[in-house]
């Protein structure tokens, strides 16, 4: 049984159901849609999929590859860098929930697959120390041989087996804002596909087009702040435009106030379990270990849990003995806990480089003026730092019959 119907979720449920399995897949909304999603997803994500027979990714998935990464700081451009870096594909912008429901069909066409919908959970069912099941909010109790937590960052069922979520400090919060169409036309064309960091006197901004259309800004704040927002229409655009490159301040001007929606504030939360399981138990994905939005890992690093864990699990969920299934269970924290935590040592890393010249003005402006000769040894330190970011610790396996679509 998997709860939660986020990208590892469905994943997950997906390749165990492939495997012959039987699986249902419970979630407490009644959709997968929700207004901001992650949508980059890396060469290790895209090699997750790959795995599972879902490269090259369908049509019905909105989907943008990236071009190149601009970095901008007091209106000077430092460095950019085009995609894919060495990769055999770019980072790939894509519409999450259009990939959800592609996994979720996939799924649905095994025999083997139940979806239940709008099954909120309330507690876990236990019968001599061990995890037999969920009980819902109805009263309904469902039975399993193993419940796997997918419930995200504030998991309910992580609380309810009492494993220990270690927080990180909070390195940042985001306002997060979307530029519609056909408004955002013109930033559209300027942008080109590139992802475009921007650092300034009044802080620091990312943007990049949206796989749905239009364009994303995220905005980073110092976690507990509070900036007051613009009292004149089209406040937030003047704000950005303030420390933005000439073009993009000319675009940003433009655009017309109603086009600007948000913002929505995002808390960043960080976190690791350094313990994932309890017997007959598996947290996987944000339930284990709630990543920071930097390089979009979230959604990178759920997919290759995913892949992991059904590599691990199907074997012992096959033969059906408990002492097989708790040893998987070990098997797969072990297995993905050095990656996590290394990911997420880059993550602190880039994040403090990027706080470092928010803060310091005077390092910033002169790295502005030098970017002839500044820019091309930043650009090369970050790419050398990029590598695992984009690529994981290596390559992962799921089970497959050699073409990533389970055995027949």
């Amino acid at each position: 049984m998997v709860v939660g119907a986020g990208p590892t979720g469905v994943a997950l449920a997906l390749l165990l159901s492939r495997s012959g399995l039987t699986v249902d897949l419970v979630e407490a909304g009644g959709r997968t849609s929700r207004r901001f999603r992650g949508e980059g997803l890396m060469p290790s994500g895209l090699e997750a999929l790959a795995a599972m027979g879902f490269m090259p990714l369908p049509q019905a998935v909105r989907q943008l590859p990236l071009t190149a990464w601009s970095f901008h700081l007091d209106g000077q451009l430092l460095f950019e860098t085009a995609e894919p870096m060495g990769a055999r594909q770019p980072c790939t912008l894509i519409d999450q929930d259009s990939l959800l429901r592609e996994l979720v069909a996939e799924a649905g066409r095994q025999p083997g697959f139940r979806r239940l919908q709008g099954q909120a959970v309330r507690e876990l069912l236990r019968r001599s120390g061990r995890v037999v099941g969920i009980g819902l909010a109805d009263g309904t109790c469902l039975e399993a041989e193993l419940v796997v937590a997918c419930d995200g960052r504030d998991s309910l069922l992580r609380q309810k087996a009492d494993l220990a979520l270690e927080l990180a400090p909070t390195p940042l919060e985001v306002l997060w804002f979307r530029l519609e169409a056909p408004a955002a036309g013109p930033l559209l064309a300027w942008l080109a596909g590139r992802f475009v960091t921007v650092v300034g006197p009044a802080g620091s901004y990312a943007l990049f087009p949206s796989a749905r259309g239009g364009v994303q800004l995220g905005w980073a704040l110092e976690p507990g702040a509070h900036p007051p927002p613009p009292a004149a229409p089209g406040g937030w655009a003047e704000l950005w435009a303030g420390d933005a490159p000439a073009p993009l301040a000319r675009l940003l001007r433009a655009l017309p106030p109603e086009a600007v929606q948000g913002p929505l504030r995002l808390p960043v939360r960080v976190g690791l379990c350094p313990r994932w399981h309890r017997p007959g138990l598996l947290l996987l994905g944000d339930a284990a270990h709630p990543m920071s939005p930097l390089r979009a890992q979230g959604i990178n690093m759920a997919l290759r849990d995913a892949l992991v864990a059904a590599r691990l699990l199907v074997p012992a969920l096959r033969a059906g003995e408990t002492g097989a299934i708790d040893a998987a269970l070990e098997a797969v924290t072990a297995a993905r806990l050095p990656e996590i935590r290394r990911i997420q040592r880059l993550q602190e890393e880039e994040a403090r480089r990027a706080d470092l010249l928010r803060r310091r003005h005077r390092l910033r402006h002169l790295l502005a003026r030098t970017a002839r000769w500044s820019g091309p040894l930043l650009a090369r330190r970050w790419l050398a730092g990029q590598r695992q970011l984009r690529h994981g610790l290596g390559p992962i396996d799921g089970p497959s019959d050699g073409q990533g679509r389970g055995p027949a």
